[in-house]
């Protein structure tokens, strides 16, 4: 891995620990924490509760779930994460807690999240 990335990872964690730790004491300690989103489907005008399971320590995400579906992967951003569960893409902020999703140009998903108990 070059140093460049190597930084640019650092600072995305770094972005991310402030991020998490300004939503409360929960973040700032190694723990699991659960967000609860209320995401609407459109077209279908349909609105389903989202269970968003984050295990964070002090240096990164170590484990992320969506409804209990394990994801293979997941991409860190400035205060948020990216990943994908089957066809849906899904890109959560953590700073506004707010959920965006997208199936493919079929149909997308916005919603609001907050913490919920763990």
């Amino acid at each position: 891995m070059s140093w460049c990335r190597r930084i640019a990872g650092l600072r995305t964690l770094t972005g991310l620990g402030l991020a998490l730790a300004a939503l409360g004491p929960t973040w700032a300690a190694p723990s699991s924490v659960v967000l609860s989103c209320a995401v609407v489907y459109m077209p279908q005008r349909s609105t389903w509760v989202r269970e968003v399971r984050i295990d964070w320590d002090r240096k990164a995400v170590r484990r992320l779930r969506i409804d209990g579906v394990e994801p293979y992967g997941f991409s860190l951003l400035p205060g948020g994460v990216m990943t994908a569960v089957d066809n849906e893409r899904i890109q959560i902020d953590w700073v506004t807690l707010q959920w965006q999703s997208d199936f493919r140009g079929q149909a997308t998903g916005q919603g609001r999240c907050e913490t919920a108990p763990g």
